[in-house]
């Protein structure tokens, strides 16, 4: 846990949800290892009525102010406004609609929330979704050729969230876990469309994950083989085997994040489809 941190306000004004802008000021602000960021999120703001609160607040916890406004009035309002109180405002998503306005050569269509409309992609990404959460943890086993994804991988192995994470990309994924003494489902060796993915790490960090868990369920005594280090290298040593058997592709996720696991499967997807579209 860090101590003696620097705080600081931080204004997040959208015309939208705000997603954008949250993951934009997150990737810059744990860049700063001796600050950290007090958060005021304002969504939806395309009125002078519903800025007029964000000016409010700025006033009493001045700080630094990042926005995405496409109404010009509106953005020209909170930008003078943060001249006068001396606060540096940003509109974030400028330095990229300039290098694609100056490439495409084709004016601005200004469209508020526009990555948000429910068109054909996002449509895909809820029947992706409601197909992954429906194949969570090896139901429906017999439908595995019907996935884009199939993740693979013994217990902690964060299958279920990069799952999720490549559902909300448009992949329909399941995940099958690697239990020891029980075959996994014969559909699995005789499916020929989707990427079959193994997720490892090492015994030492799987069994951590594997204590806290089973501590948060205070069943700590309840199966001593389920944290033993070293009845864990033999399920990580099975699955090396196994995947080396069949080619599947092993990603170890002992110092990755969700979305750097997902990054790895959607590249890996990616030169899939090419090899079976070569065939």
């Amino acid at each position: 846990m860090r101590n003696n941190l620097d705080y600081f306000h931080l204004h997040l004004v959208s015309d939208s949800t705000g997603e954008t802008l949250m993951t934009v000021a997150r990737a810059a602000g744990v860049q700063y290892r001796e600050t950290q960021p007090v958060e005021h999120v304002y969504p939806m703001i395309r009125s002078d009525r519903a800025l007029d609160r964000v000016l409010v607040e700025l006033e009493h916890a001045p700080g630094i102010v990042l926005y995405t406004v496409m109404d010009l009035e509106i953005a020209a309002r909170l930008e003078n406004r943060c001249l006068e109180l001396g606060l540096p405002c940003v509109n974030v998503l400028d330095p990229v609609l300039n290098v694609f306005q100056n490439y495409l050569n084709t004016p601005l269509a200004r469209r508020v929330g526009g990555q948000h409309e429910m068109n054909a992609e996002y449509f895909d990404r809820i029947e992706a979704l409601n197909f992954t959460m429906a194949h969570d943890d090896g139901q429906i086993p017999d439908n595995v050729d019907s996935a884009d994804v199939v993740v693979i991988g013994i217990s902690r192995t964060s299958k279920t969230p990069t799952s999720i994470y490549l559902a909300n990309r448009g992949i329909k994924a399941t995940n099958i876990p690697i239990v020891p003494g029980i075959p996994l489902p014969p559909a699995l060796f005789e499916a020929k469309k989707p990427l079959i993915v193994a997720l490892i790490a090492t015994a030492e960090r799987i069994g951590q994950i594997r204590q806290n868990r089973l501590l948060a369920l205070n069943a700590s005594d309840a199966n001593s083989s389920y944290v033993d280090r070293r009845a864990i290298a033999e399920e990580v040593t099975y699955t090396r085997r196994m995947c080396a058997e069949h080619g599947w592709p092993l990603i170890d996720v002992t110092r990755r994040s969700i979305e750097e696991t997902a990054a790895e499967i959607l590249s890996l997807l990616s030169q899939h489809r090419a090899r079976q579209h070569e065939q």
